[in-house]
This record gives structure tokens, sequence and C-alpha cells, in this order.
């Protein structure tokens, strides 16, 4: 993770829960979890079956190479999309994707190790409305 980003990762974790949201890029699992609890999609790129042996509780899951075809599973293209994989790769690429197709918030925590509290097993769930919505 860029120095930035480690940057803006702390200065997020010290801003008031209403307070607003860091520039869209990568982020620390930490700020992951945090931009979770206001309402984000968080989105596993895995494939199904590496999402079904662990994956960020309340994560949904579309694999990278269905992004394309799946994003308006997302919802509102305003809404932010927080997404990881196992590596960072396909996070990356599903990443520019989503950013392509008009995804004004797009935040990447690049790897399922990098979250900070425990994973769940079990199959994918569809994307749910954000609270207020």
């Amino acid at each position: 993770m860029s120095a930035l980003a480690v940057a803006l990762a702390a200065l997020f974790t010290l801003a008031p829960p209403g307070g607003p949201l860091p520039p869209p890029g990568d982020i620390s699992g930490a700020a992951a979890r945090q931009i979770q609890t206001r309402g984000a999609v968080v989105l596993d790129v895995r494939t199904p079956s590496e999402f079904e042996h662990g994956h960020v509780p309340g994560a949904v899951n579309i694999p990278h190479d269905q992004v394309a075809s799946r994003f308006a599973e997302l919802g509102a293209k305003d809404r932010p999309v927080v997404l990881y994989c196992r590596s960072g790769r396909r996070a990356d690429l599903a990443a520019a994707e989503l950013t392509r197709l008009g995804f004004t918030a797009v935040y990447n925590f690049r790897t399922v190790t990098a979250w900070p509290g425990p994973l769940e097993k079990g199959a994918a769930r569809a994307v749910t409305p954000p609270p207020g919505r």
C-alpha cells in the first residue's frame, strides 16, 4: 500500500463516524471495515469456492471476470463499493472495471487477509440496499 493510502487510512480512522469518506482508491482493512458500517457494499471478487471457504462478514460475491456483466447488482453508482480478493490482482482489475463503468466511490483493500476481524464461511448472498434507501 502506498504511503499516501496509509496516511489517508489513518486520517479516516480519526474522522467522526458521520464525516466524509476518504478519497476512492487503496485503503486499509480497518478503513474498509468503517466504510462498510456506513452502508458500503463489500465485494469479494474471488471464485464462489474461495468465497465459501472464508469471506468478510456481509460481503457479496461477484467474481472479477463477471463484474462487467453483473455491476447492476451493486445498485447506485454513487454507493461506496469496497472490494478485495486473495492477492490483490483481481481486486485491482475489478476496481478499474467499476471505475470505467462510472462507479464513483470504489475502495480497494486488496486482500482478504487485510480484514481486521474474523471471517465467515458460507455461500454468496444478494446485495442488500443501503440503510435509508
